[in-house]
């Protein structure tokens, strides 16, 4: 399936996740350039080291985490760099932080078939997978980062 027709699904199947797109675009280049630099200077953005936050979420917030999980997902497949897990999970990291929305940023590692170590990054809102969780079965998680958002 072609970009072109990717994206006219995404029209006929949501007009809310639609209208995300361009800022999905947009996180996924910025997370794409932060992930250039030394991960000693991202981490600190991530958020809480080590940390989880809550296994829920607020009702009203579960539309905004499942717009922004399509979002993310068809627009990663919209790049013409390379959108992977750790682009992705920022992004939507990200996203949801601009919405006051808490997550969990989690890093795992595991031996892929030839038994070379491989990585993978996935992102928990709640009870909510937001991005990498296609993949993240037989991950051990090496480090995770909580995104908490403190109440004004």
């Amino acid at each position: 399936m072609t970009g072109i027709q990717r994206l006219q699904r995404l029209l006929i199947q949501d007009r809310a996740v639609l209208a995300l797109l361009p800022e999905a675009l947009w996180r996924l280049f910025l997370a794409r350039i932060r992930l250039l630099f030394p991960f000693a200077r991202t981490a600190p953005q991530l958020g809480l080291k080590s940390q989880e936050t809550a296994a829920e979420v607020k009702a009203a917030d579960v539309p905004s985490i499942q717009q922004i999980t399509r979002a993310i997902r068809g627009g990663s497949k919209l790049t013409p760099w390379k959108s992977t897990c750790m682009v992705r999970a920022v992004a939507a990291l990200n996203m949801l932080e601009k919405r006051g929305i808490e997550s969990t940023l989690y890093m795992g590692v595991a031996r892929d078939k030839q038994g070379q170590m491989i990585a993978h990054a996935w992102l928990r809102s709640g009870p909510y997978y937001v991005s990498g969780d296609d993949a993240m079965r037989g991950f051990v998680v090496v480090e995770k980062f909580a995104k908490v958002i403190q109440a004004e």
